[in-house]
C-alpha cells in the first residue's frame, strides 16, 4: 500500500474516489465545523472560507503528521443564493423545482495547507432541462438527493437532468482535479508519475 501523501479533511466518498482517480494516497481525517453562511456573505467567499476553515481545523489536529492537509467545499448557487443539502423531501423538491430548466453555478473551493497554504476556486455552469414533478418524486425515492447540495448528484442518477455543463465535472462532483493537482504540485507532490 502506498504511503499517505496528504491528509483529506473530509469524509466524502466522492472526494476519496477523485483522489484515487489521480493516484494520490491519503489518510482521512474529517473535521466538523459550523458551515452556516455569514450574513451577506457572497457564495464564492463562503466556499473559500469553509474550505480554509476545514483545512485549518484539520491541520491543527494533524501537526505531528507532517503531511499537507487538503479540504474542499462545494456550493450549488442559483441567482446568487446558496442551495445546501435538503432538510427533508419538501426542501429537496423545492430545490429541484427551482433548478428545473435553469442554469446554476457550482462553486468548489480547495484549500491545501502544508509548508505553503494554497487555495483555488472552480466555477462551473450547469444547465438543467425541465424536470417533471413525477421525475422529481421518483428521484427523491432513490434517496440519492437526500445528502447532496442542491439535491442532486451529477455523477449519479441526477445526471439525466443535466443538459449541459461548462467547466469542471470533477468540481461539480466535489473536488476540482485541475485546481487540486496545481496545488499539490506547489507542495512538491507529483500527480503523474513516470
Amino acid at each position: 500500500m502506498k504511503k499517505a501523501q496528504i491528509i483529506l479533511a473530509s469524509a466524502s466518498p466522492r472526494r476519496r474516489e477523485l483522489l484515487d482517480q489521480i493516484g494520490i494516497a491519503y489518510e482521512v481525517w474529517p473535521v466538523d465545523i459550523d458551515e452556516t453562511p455569514n450574513r451577506n456573505e457572497a457564495p464564492a467567499d463562503y466556499a473559500r472560507r469553509i474550505a480554509a476553515e476545514k483545512s485549518a481545523a484539520c491541520h491543527r489536529l494533524a501537526l505531528h503528521q507532517d503531511l499537507p492537509v487538503l479540504a474542499a467545499d462545494t456550493a450549488v448557487v442559483l441567482n446568487g443564493r446558496i442551495m445546501g443539502k435538503p432538510k427533508d423531501k419538501e426542501d429537496a423538491l423545492a430545490m429541484l423545482r427551482q433548478l428545473s430548466g435553469q442554469t446554476h453555478q457550482v462553486l468548489s473551493a480547495v484549500s491545501l495547507r502544508g509548508r505553503l497554504h494554497g487555495e483555488a476556486l472552480s466555477v462551473t455552469e450547469v444547465t438543467f432541462r425541465s424536470i417533471s414533478e413525477r421525475e422529481m418524486l421518483t428521484y427523491w425515492a432513490t434517496s440519492e438527493p437526500a445528502d447532496k447540495a442542491g439535491s442532486y448528484a451529477i455523477q449519479g442518477l441526477g445526471s439525466v437532468f443535466v443538459q449541459s455543463i461548462a467547466g469542471s465535472f470533477s468540481g461539480v462532483v466535489g473536488l476540482p482535479l485541475f485546481e487540486t493537482a496545481e496545488l499539490l504540485l506547489q507542495q512538491g507532490i507529483q500527480v503523474l508519475h513516470e
